[in-house]
């Protein structure tokens, strides 16, 4: 189960570097300085592991995917029928924006419970 858990704890910044990956070529816009900043700001993440840029980073980005979930629903709405074409829609975006914000939940939960050395220092006896 440990094994499990350090998986699921390494996984986060990764994925999200994928999802916007995905949005940066779905964009079809050569400078992208969003998905710039994000991939930037997430190889950072990686390497430097800041708890405070842990958390804000993925909760812009499911206040942003929250925002294109109302998006989507407002496109859904605008279909006649529900035909094949709004299916995908709805799967398509579903799954991209669920996905992402379970992801960004994920590495909000691993930064806020991560112990800092100053922490643990204070903890042990004398």
């Amino acid at each position: 189960m440990k094994g499990l858990k350090r998986v699921v704890f390494l996984l986060p910044e990764y994925l999200l570097i994928a999802a916007v990956i995905f949005y940066y070529f779905s964009a079809a816009t050569l400078f992208n300085p969003i998905a710039i900043a994000l991939i930037i700001g997430l190889i950072l993440q990686i390497i430097y592991k800041n708890r405070v840029v842990g958390i804000i980073i993925p909760s812009l980005l499911i206040l942003t995917c929250f925002y294109m979930l109302l998006a989507l629903m407002s496109e859904f709405n605008e279909f006649p029928t529900f035909n094949s074409e709004a299916k995908k829609l709805l799967f398509a975006g579903l799954s991209y924006f669920i996905s992402t914000m379970v992801v960004s939940g994920i590495m909000i939960f691993k930064y806020v419970t991560r112990e800092t050395k100053s922490n643990i220092q204070l903890d042990m006896p004398n």
